[in-house]
Order: C-alpha cells, then sequence, then structure tokens
C-alpha cells in the first residue's frame, strides 16, 4: 500500500474591509472611506491609509487621533427639558443649541449647520439616543 500523502487544506484569507466616516476634502463633506494596508508606526503615532469610496482619493489618517474623538463624541451628553427651546421650522437656531421636538417627544443638541440642495437652511441634530436628524430652519412660506 503506497503512503498518501495528505495535503492540508490552504486556508482561504479573507479580507477584513473596515469602513470609516472621514471628512473628504475633495468633496467638502464627511464620506465613507475604506481603511487599506497595514497601520504605519510614526513617531510614536498609528496611521493608516483610507480611500473614498465616491472618489476613490487616498488620505493618510491619524488612528490614535480618531479613536480619541470617537471616545469624546461616546460621552453623554446631558439635555434638560428646562432650557430646550421647541422645534418650528421657521425658526433659527445656532450650533449648540437644545431643542426639543414635540411631535418625535425627543430632546437634541445642534451639532452644525447646513445649506440644502435647493438652498434652504438646515440644521443636524443629535438626539439624546445618539442617533442624528436633519431637520429644515427657517422655513419661509
Amino acid at each position: 500500500m503506497a503512503a498518501t500523502a495528505t495535503a492540508t487544506p490552504r486556508k482561504r484569507r479573507s479580507r477584513k474591509n473596515k469602513y470609516i466616516t472621514l471628512h473628504s476634502p475633495f468633496l467638502m463633506k464627511e464620506t465613507k472611506h475604506e481603511l487599506i494596508g497595514d497601520p504605519i508606526e510614526n513617531n510614536g503615532r498609528r496611521q493608516q491609509w483610507a480611500r473614498c469610496t465616491r472618489t476613490h482619493h487616498s488620505q493618510l489618517v491619524d488612528l490614535d487621533e480618531l479613536e480619541a474623538k470617537a471616545n469624546s463624541k461616546d460621552d453623554d451628553f446631558v439635555i434638560s427639558r428646562e432650557n430646550a427651546v421647541s422645534y418650528n421650522p421657521r425658526h433659527e437656531y445656532g450650533i449648540g443649541d437644545t431643542i426639543s421636538h414635540e411631535v418625535w417627544n425627543v430632546l437634541g443638541r445642534v451639532i452644525r449647520k447646513e445649506i440644502t440642495s435647493n438652498g434652504s437652511h438646515a440644521i443636524v441634530v443629535q438626539f439624546e439616543d445618539k442617533t442624528e436628524k436633519r431637520l429644515i430652519e427657517k422655513l419661509s412660506v
């Protein structure tokens, strides 16, 4: 009987994609980026290349800085109903204002202001459950 060599099956290498949201300087807004390659150690900081999924431009990002920002966003912010202003699409709000959405019965904080594609004004509000919603402001009827 001949000895048969048993070949060990090659382990299939699965490519692990990791996506993050970063500011794209080419589109001038936050877009989804894919982390490519392995992290690089540079001056005691971990850095890695990230490629925009829309424009395919790459940029070197500091992973330590991203983690610090993510941890600071995770900090719970306390919103009190006493200083919350009731949301009205006709009013104007500032960044950091606390609003109360009466229909949804939730409180949130204005985190940024935007201009929509049709020229209207919008605010992005982060609510207590960490969801972000875009609401209209300065609506003229």
